[in-house]
């Protein structure tokens, strides 16, 4: 299993919009296919930093959801509303695998 965790870092003057953001993708996204652990804005520190985090068995289902999320009705308005709102200034993604398990 790997864990995808999405930095992003938000315009601050938009956290409504974020907090939109993920809460469409809390439907999308396991809709098509990843284990979503949840999507997180700012409260405390940084004004800027918010984080989506998920698991997928491989890199190859990755491919397969990622497809699946692009043609679905739900993740095409969650694209056009972070386009339209511009409220990801930045957004990186770390792949990790856990060493616990």
């Amino acid at each position: 299993m790997l864990t995808c965790i999405i930095q992003y870092q938000i315009d601050p003057t938009k956290r409504a919009a974020f907090a939109e953001y993920g809460a469409r993708w809390a439907q999308a996204i396991p809709r098509c296919g990843a284990d979503l652990v949840g999507y997180y804005a700012p409260h405390e520190g940084s004004s800027t930093l918010a984080y989506g985090i998920y698991h997928i068995p491989s890199l190859a289902d990755y491919e397969t959801y990622r497809t699946r999320l692009a043609a679905d009705p739900l993740g095409q308005q969650n694209y056009a509303l972070a386009q339209s709102e511009r409220f990801i200034l930045k957004e990186d993604r770390t792949w990790l695998k856990s060493v616990t398990s």
